[in-house]
C-alpha cells in the first residue's frame, strides 16, 4: 500500500543544492558554513545535512544536542553557534565540537578541560553574544595565552543587514579593523566570518574567510529583491479529511468569528496549530491551494484541524492534497506571504513546523 500522510513537508534536494550554488557563486573561494540549527530551519537536520555534505565545509548548530545528532550524519567540523552551558562544556571538548566563546571566563573553563578549538565572538552591535568590541583585543590576548585553547575563527553578527545598509557597512569596517589588529599582534591561521544570509546576498564583496549560510539555503530570501535567485525548498501539504455543505448563516470554528455569507462548501483539513500552522493566520486573509486554486481559510485554526472554503473548486473531494505553503499549478503561497499575514517572520514559520509533520525528501 502506498504510504500516505495527514500532513507533510516535501523537501526538494535539487532546490537545496541550487541555493548552495547561489551562495558559492557569491563568495568565491571562501568556505561555507551551512547552518542547520532548529532541525535545519524545519527542513529536517539529517536529510539536509546529507544533501549538503559535498557543498559545505562546516556546519553550524545552536547547541550540543544538535551537534551530537549532526555528528551521526557528517564528519565535517561543527560550530556550536549558541553559548554552551557549563554542564555541556566537558562533552563539547571531548567530542571536538567548536564552541562559540564570548568571554575569557568561558575560554578558561574549556582550557581546564583539555584541548579545545573555539570560535571567538565579538559584539559589534548585535548585543546578544560576544566580547564588546573595544575590549576584544585585550580579551583575545588573554585567551591566546591559554595553553589548551586554539582559535579556529573570529566572528561577529549583523543585526540589520536586511534593513540598514549604512549601519551594516560601518559594522563591517569596524569588524575588519579589529580582525586586522588581532592578526597583527597574534599571527595565526584562524578564519574570520561575519556574513549570514542577508550579508551573503547584499554584502558579498566583504566575504572574509567563510560565511554562515542559513535561511538562504532553504530558498527564502531575507531581502525581497534577491528572492528571484533562490528556489524554495519546502512544499508544505495536508489533505482534505472532510467536506460538508453548510447553509448560509452558520458559524465556523471556535469563537464563532466567521459566519457563512451563503451556502458554502467547507473542507476540513488535517492540519492545525499543533503541526505548526500559525493560529494567528485565523481571519487574516490566508489561503490554501486545492487543485491549483486559492481557497480562503475561514474561522479560527484549531489544534489539529482547519477549515477552507472550496465552494469554487470543481471536483474537490476527501483525500485531495492541499498546499499550505508552496506552489500548485500557477498559484503559489510563499513562506513570506504566510509570515506577513501572521504578523511574524519567515524564520518562525518554517522552524515552528512540528515533528508530527513528516519530512519527505524528493
Amino acid at each position: 500500500m502506498k504510504e500516505t500522510y495527514r500532513c507533510w513537508a516535501e523537501i526538494d534536494r535539487s532546490a537545496l543544492r541550487h541555493n548552495a550554488n547561489v551562495v558559492r557563486d557569491r563568495i568565491g573561494s571562501a568556505e561555507m558554513l551551512a547552518v542547520v540549527k532548529a532541525n535545519a530551519y524545519g527542513h529536517g537536520l539529517v536529510g539536509v545535512a546529507q544533501t549538503l555534505a559535498n557543498d559545505a565545509q562546516l556546519f553550524g548548530v545552536a547547541n550540543l544536542d544538535e551537534a551530537l545528532a549532526l555528528r551521526e550524519v557528517v564528519p565535517h567540523p561543527i560550530v556550536i553557534l549558541g553559548p554552551p552551558t557549563p554542564e555541556e562544556r566537558p562533552l563539547i571538548a571531548e567530542r571536538g565540537f567548536i564552541p562559540t566563546i564570548s568571554s575569557y571566563g568561558e575560554a578558561e573553563a574549556f582550557n581546564r578541560l583539555g584541548p579545545t578549538v573555539i570560535n571567538f565572538k565579538i559584539d559589534t552591535g548585535m548585543g546578544r553574544m560576544g566580547v564588546v568590541e573595544n575590549e576584544a583585543l585585550d580579551v583575545f590576548k588573554r585567551i591566546a595565552a591559554l595553553p589548551n585553547i586554539e582559535v579556529h575563527s573570529i566572528s561577529t553578527h549583523m543585526p540589520v543587514s536586511n534593513e540598514d545598509a549604512e549601519y551594516t557597512r560601518d559594522q563591517l569596517v569596524r569588524f575588519r579593523r579589529i580582525v586586522e589588529q588581532i592578526r597583527a599582534e597574534f599571527p595565526a591561521s584562524y578564519k574570520a566570518h561575519v556574513l549570514q544570509s542577508a550579508g551573503i546576498l547584499a554584502f558579498h564583496p566583504q566575504t572574509f574567510d567563510l560565511v554562515r549560510a542559513g535561511i538562504v539555503l532553504y530558498g527564502i530570501s531575507p531581502i525581497s529583491e534577491f528572492q528571484k535567485l533562490l528556489k524554495p525548498v519546502m512544499t508544505w501539504k495536508t489533505r482534505i479529511s472532510l467536506i460538508r455543505d453548510i447553509p448560509k448563516g452558520r458559524s465556523i470554528s471556535y469563537g464563532r468569528t466567521f459566519t457563512t455569507p451563503r451556502k458554502t462548501r467547507i473542507a476540513t483539513l488535517s492540519a492545525g496549530y499543533a503541526d505548526g500552522y500559525p493560529w494567528h493566520l485565523s481571519n487574516r486573509g490566508a489561503a490554501a491551494l486545492v487543485r491549483g486554486q486559492r481557497c480562503a481559510l475561514i474561522g479560527r485554526v484549531t489544534m489539529d484541524l482547519m477549515m477552507i472554503d472550496v465552494t469554487g473548486v470543481e471536483g474537490a473531494q476527501v483525500g485531495d492534497d492541499v498546499v499550505l505553503m508552496g506552489r500548485d499549478g500557477n498559484e503559489d503561497i510563499s513562506c513570506s506571504e504566510l509570515a506577513e499575514k501572521a504578523g511574524t517572520i519567515p524564520w518562525e514559520i518554517v522552524t515552528r513546523i512540528g515533528t508530527r509533520v513528516r519530512r519527505v525528501y524528493l
